[in-house]
């Protein structure tokens, strides 16, 4: 029975089964399905085969009219990820229906144009691809390196002491300035949300904040190297850390760890993400499942030398500096296959 999830996630060991049945709605490995409702609306996703649940829709397209690699690149198109987000704004949960979609037109060449158009995309897909590829096998290698020099987080081989999170320093968290006064949101101090939150550094912000905002809110202005973690979410943002390459301020859902002399910020920060799921489980239990500052500070960690966590440091930044290159050849990649997207929805490739 195949979940979101389970398109998006490496891990497929937990890919739920059912029983046979002829109610159920099934899919191939070659199908393009549709993300329906919250934040997975208008989610591409393809490659597994079984039932699918219902927060997923089937697309058919005949094939006579429409190759399904075309119409997979069509729906990735943001003309039709505007469409469907418009859509589901309208609703009191965010989703859509199979009969919601009947009026959204797209440009329909010859089998043979199609087959054309898709091979160009392609080829531009697999470029953005090895980039991220590439960027992936950093990550790796960044993962590689603590384990080498820290071992596991969770047996301490090395027999490492430990200490609290909360004995780092003051662990706070930040507002949100009134939304009832745009003029807050007209300044020029950056303001973090969780959802800027995904495990890498910060430089800059989606909304800014003016100096009166930060008088007259809760709000802090936190130093560069502090570490945020994101409190609050639903799907995968809870437990998310980032680190600051700016001074910043934050939301309410961020909790923040300002640099210390007790702690390298540079470790801290690669050892929270490796905690991610651990840190997740912290938040389970309630209605809601969320982690709060007070679970945070008595959080406990390994601390090994700080000689140790600098030698560890200099060498991720190097790492740090040649995955940067890769960042920018991902960007340089991204920005060209959206151009073709736009090219061949408007019927230009």
């Amino acid at each position: 029975m195949l979940q979101i999830r389970d398109f998006t996630q490496s891990n497929k060991n937990y890919i739920e089964f059912v029983k046979e049945s002829k109610s159920l709605k099934k899919c191939s490995d070659d199908d393009i399905l549709i993300g329906r409702y919250g934040a997975s609306i208008g989610k591409i996703l393809t490659g597994l085969s079984g039932a699918y649940n219902v927060a997923l829709i089937k697309t058919k397209p005949k094939p006579d009219k429409l190759l399904k690699r075309y119409l997979k690149y069509i729906l990735e198109s943001s003309e039709f990820q505007i469409f469907i987000t418009n859509i589901g704004s309208r609703a009191a949960q965010a989703g859509f229906n199979k009969s919601d979609l009947s009026d959204f037109k797209i440009l329909l060449p010859s089998l043979f144009d199609q087959q054309r158009i898709a091979t160009i995309l392609d080829h531009a897909d697999s470029i953005r691809r090895k980039n991220e590829q590439i960027l992936e096998k950093y990550n790796e290698l960044e993962q590689s390196v603590f384990y080498e020099m820290f071992g596991d987080l969770q047996t301490n081989p090395k027999a490492w002491p430990k200490i609290r999170l909360g004995d780092l320093g003051k662990l706070t968290s930040g507002s949100t300035p009134s939304r009832d006064n745009p003029e807050y949101y007209k300044g020029i101090i950056p303001w973090v949300k969780t959802g800027e939150v995904n495990g890498t550094l910060i430089l800059d912000t989606e909304e800014k904040i003016t100096q009166d905002a930060l008088n007259n809110s809760s709000c802090k202005l936190y130093p560069k190297n502090s570490i945020i973690i994101a409190m609050y979410g639903q799907g995968v943002t809870r437990g998310k850390v980032a680190i600051l390459g700016i001074c910043a301020t934050t939301n309410q859902a961020c909790a923040v760890i300002p640099p210390n002399d007790i702690m390298n910020s540079i470790f801290l920060f690669s050892y929270l993400k490796m905690a991610y799921e651990n840190l997740r489980e912290m938040g389970r239990g309630g209605n809601q499942p969320n982690l709060n500052v007070g679970m945070l500070k008595d959080y406990e960690i390994l601390n090994p030398p700080m000689e140790l966590q600098i030698r560890f440091s200099e060498v991720i930044s190097k790492i740090e500096s040649q995955k940067h290159l890769s960042e920018q050849s991902l960007k340089k990649s991204e920005e060209l296959f959206q151009s073709l997207l736009q090219r061949a929805f408007r019927g230009e490739l």
